[in-house]
């Protein structure tokens, strides 16, 4: 049996080095991770997801119950951006797409884009898309969640990443206390950790990923990918079927 993911995420899922990728390119580190562990991978994720907005998915997309009960593994994939700079609460932030007529929307929208870099840089960083302890809540009632369905379901999480963003004032000042939060929390609850600025620091601060000083290039991708399936490679089923897959046979492959 090939192994599947299902794979909560935010745009680090799906950006590649120059903007917004399909779900099953295969360069993608989801599908890195799954070929390297001869299966597939499915990803759920949108722009800007939080481990709240992950929580939401998880209870709220008949798509994801049918999942839940096939996958061989969960990924949550979650928490690097609950960690930006925000300085508008997130319900008007993301309220902005609402505004009408399209013009206003246009104006409040660029103004706003405008603002955030010195905004950030003016409240140092805070508050940030989601508090720390909110975070490690809806990470832990997930992981709560998903083993009183599937007790023997392997869940891995990530470290949040790292930016060198002009677009938030190249501010990350919860980043370091929203990590040390997850990490003890995990520990708590048995989820292995993939550390991803360990993995993409120096790929994004030498600038060898997305011009955005945030996203990663297909080099990222890769290493995120490979990083992923040594972490995930232990803890699945034996009867899952490890070896590589032929290129055809991988989710998103062309």
């Amino acid at each position: 049996m090939s192994p599947r993911l299902l794979v909560f995420g935010d745009s680090l899922s799906f950006h590649g080095p120059d903007g917004p990728r399909a779900a099953d390119d295969e360069r993608l580190w989801p599908n890195v991770a799954a070929a390297k562990l001869g299966g597939a991978a499915d990803l759920v994720a949108r722009a800007g997801w939080t481990a709240r907005d992950a929580w939401w998915a998880m209870i709220e997309d008949p798509r994801v119950w049918a999942d839940l009960r096939r996958v061989d593994a969960v990924v949550l994939a979650v928490g690097s951006m609950d960690t930006l700079p925000s300085p508008l609460p997130t319900y008007l932030r993301t309220g902005l797409r609402y505004l009408r007529p399209d013009g206003l929307r246009r104006m409040v929208r660029k103004g706003y884009l405008a603002a955030q870099p010195r905004l950030a840089v003016l409240l140092r960083g805070r508050p940030a898309a989601l508090p720390v302890r909110l975070t490690v809540r809806y990470l832990d009632t997930a992981v709560g969640a998903l083993r009183t369905l599937r007790p023997e379901l392997p869940i891995v999480g990530i470290l949040p990443s790292i930016h060198r963003a002009e677009s938030y004032g190249y501010v990350h000042t919860v980043r370091d206390p929203a990590a040390e939060a997850i990490a003890r929390w995990a520990k708590q609850v048995n989820v292995p950790l993939v550390d991803l600025p360990a993995i993409v620091g120096e790929h994004v601060f030498s600038g060898r990923g997305n011009p955005d000083g945030m996203h990663w290039g297909w080099e990222g991708h890769r290493l995120v990918g490979e990083a992923m399936a040594a972490t995930l490679s232990p803890l699945l089923p034996s009867g899952c079927d490890k070896s590589p897959v032929p290129r055809s046979d991988v989710s998103g492959a062309g």
